[in-house]
């Protein structure tokens, strides 16, 4: 017989997590493994202060200007999250109301979002808008392939056609699904996809073309209205009806409220499908999306898949099977705790600040605005031109971090990578007070970094906030 390992066994690694001895209890292990099982239990109160004492080490949130995600709700949010937090939204047979609010929810961005005729226009949730890209994605090259297979062509070597600064998903979306990305590059002329030369990049394997409301890289909107126009001319010469599919995984809960005359959505002819993140700007915790296509037939129903052994018979389109319900349930609380009012009063507080601190940044000299924080909540700054100058943005971002703030730098994409620009995302929480701590420390570090002699050591490989 084998002899039993010891119940103080340390990891893979040799590491362990010590345990402080004032919440052992008697017989407990004063170790734990890092990269295996434990071999014994331990109370729950043990292991809730062991993992609540490793999550206190993260950063704080409200300090995190690179991330669009939103972190914060009201105590009313917090305690319906907890009440609701088992829900399964995969199984619509033992939640059938949250499966009815969830379609209220996109029923209502489809009135927001000006579709034609609701009664026909199809929509779901999705863990973000990454999936719910990849969803919609997926309906571009099935409706593609349907009627290339109709006229009797081949279905080989698909593309779709968007700005080199996409954000991540599409580039795997391409990857995953094996559809050719083509890159339309930013340069200093058109800083963002608006139609120009498209038909360059446009063919009969086009399945669709993709807008972006607010870029990730500088916040701004592509103008939708603009692209569906070059379309309709490349129709009207070449008989190619390319359709849109318009990323709004930021814009789509700003630009109802605060540009609401702005043509970007269903108003549009050309506008397929349109997602969002709700847990961007629409104000909920991490983990849920948005995706509509403007009628049902838009949507094939060969990727429409139906279960029947959770009980009932439940249509499904996702890349997900079982996932949280309780962020849906959330949107419809903001939904009713905001409405209309609600989110433009919110969606312009923040707004104030993105362009009250665009604002102030570039009254500081070393600083040109690439965006001012007027489209979505965002904006992004380089370096004016200096050879005097012996620090970069990377320099003042990791400057900022040792303050706590996260203000990442980074190259423009393709053709335009030899500029480096610094990114704010002001999320809802982010007021004045904090604002102004922020440009406090902003020409502190501009200050320091002024007065070396000599350029700064390099700043340690990024790996996250740490204390």
């Amino acid at each position: 017989m084998s002899e039993r390992p010891s119940s103080n066994r340390r990891g893979l690694r040799g590491d362990s997590v010590d345990l402080n001895p004032l919440f052992a209890r008697p017989g407990e292990s004063a170790e734990v493994p890092l990269f295996s099982l434990p071999d014994d239990e331990m109370l729950p109160e043990t292991a809730y202060q062991i993992v609540h004492d490793e999550a206190m080490l993260d950063g704080n949130a409200r300090l995190n200007l690179a991330t669009f995600v939103g972190t914060w709700m009201e105590p009313e949010a917090n305690r319906l999250y907890a009440e609701t937090v088992d829900k399964n939204m995969i199984d619509k047979d033992e939640y059938p109301q949250t499966a009815a609010i969830e379609e209220r929810c996109w029923r209502m961005l489809a009135e927001l979002w000006h579709e034609p005729d609701p009664a026909h226009a199809i929509g779901t949730s999705t863990i973000g808008s990454s999936e719910a890209c990849m969803l919609a994605g997926l309906a571009f090259k099935r409706r593609w392939q349907q009627a290339r297979r109709a006229a009797g062509k081949s279905t080989e070597k698909p593309n779709l056609v968007m700005s080199s600064a996409v954000q991540v998903c599409w580039e795997k979306f391409c990857n995953y699904f094996e559809v050719e990305a083509r890159y339309v590059p930013v340069t200093n002329e058109h800083r963002v996809l608006d139609g120009h030369r498209l038909e360059d990049y446009v063919d009969e394997n086009t399945i669709g073309v993709v807008a972006i409301m607010g870029v990730t890289y500088t916040g701004a909107y592509e103008p939708v209205a603009q692209i569906a126009a070059a379309l309709d001319a490349i129709e009207a010469s070449t008989g190619l009806d390319v359709r849109i599919h318009v990323d709004g995984a930021s814009g789509g809960m700003i630009a109802p409220f605060l540009q609401p005359e702005l043509e970007w959505d269903f108003r549009l002819p050309r506008v397929s499908s349109i997602n969002t993140s709700a847990h961007k700007y629409g104000l909920v915790y991490p983990g849920l999306g948005w995706v509509l296509w403007r009628t049902a037939a838009e949507l094939p129903e060969e990727l429409v898949f139906r279960v029947s052994y959770l009980g009932g018979d439940m249509p499904t389109f996702a890349l997900n099977f079982s996932r949280p319900g309780a962020q849906v349930l959330l949107q419809y609380y903001t939904f009713l705790r905001l409405g209309r009012a609600g989110y433009t009063a919110v969606q312009s507080a923040t707004r104030d600040v993105a362009m009250y601190l665009s604002g102030e940044i570039a009254k500081m000299g070393p600083f040109e605005l690439w965006s001012d924080g007027s489209d979505i909540p965002v904006f992004a700054w380089a370096l004016r031109p200096d050879p005097e100058r012996k620090w970069d943005l990377d320099d003042l971002s990791d400057r900022l971090r040792a303050h706590g703030w996260l203000v990442p730098a980074y190259p423009m994409p393709a053709d335009l990578d030899t500029v480096t620009v610094q990114r704010i995302v002001v999320r809802n929480g982010l007021g004045r007070n904090l604002a102004r701590d922020l440009l406090a420390d902003i020409r502190k570090a501009v200050d320091y970094l002024d007065s070396l002699d000599a350029p700064p050591p390099a700043p340690v490989a990024k790996a996250g906030f740490h204390h």
